[in-house]
């Protein structure tokens, strides 16, 4: 499988996700919500991650999975310890702790990191911030098909 994850392009020059990302100074993305939610448990290592800047349309950078962690029913503490043991690679500001201090989480760590020949993606409608595929080419501008929720169910 592959996954298409959405940055967050809001905040300053230097504060957005993907900017971090190709700067080195994120390593790894957090997604997070009240129960377990994509891609919580169906995402592993050496598989590969594309990333989009959310509202661009480009998916311009890919990386390999180097490590999961995956958490449930987190107590306020435990959400905090999780985040800050996590924050040299997460770099996450105080907005962004506030925003995925969730009672699951799902740490997804990645290496191998690479500006890729910015591919169109397909937008259809009810997509999620993270989507896992079979190919990238599957969201791309004239290969697309349509998104299947299956591969999203647990």
């Amino acid at each position: 499988m592959v996954h298409l994850v959405y940055c967050d392009n809001t905040g300053k020059k230097g504060e957005k996700v993907l900017d971090k990302i190709m700067a080195g100074t994120k390593r790894m993305v957090v997604r997070g919500a009240a129960g377990r939610k994509i891609p919580h448990s169906r995402v592993f290592e050496g598989e590969r991650l594309y990333f989009m800047e959310k509202g661009s349309a480009l998916i311009t950078a890919t990386a390999t999975v180097k490590t999961v962690q995956n958490y449930e029913k987190l107590t306020d503490d435990e959400i905090t310890k999780v985040l800050e043991e996590n924050q040299n690679q997460l770099n996450l500001s105080e907005k962004q702790k506030t925003r995925w201090h969730k009672k699951c989480l799902c740490l997804v760590e990645f290496e191998n990191v690479k500006e890729i020949e910015p591919l169109r993606f397909e937008h259809q409608g009810n997509m999620d911030d993270w989507l896992i595929i079979d190919k990238i080419e599957d969201v791309v501008v004239g290969t697309s098909i349509p998104y299947n929720y299956e591969k999203s169910k647990f």
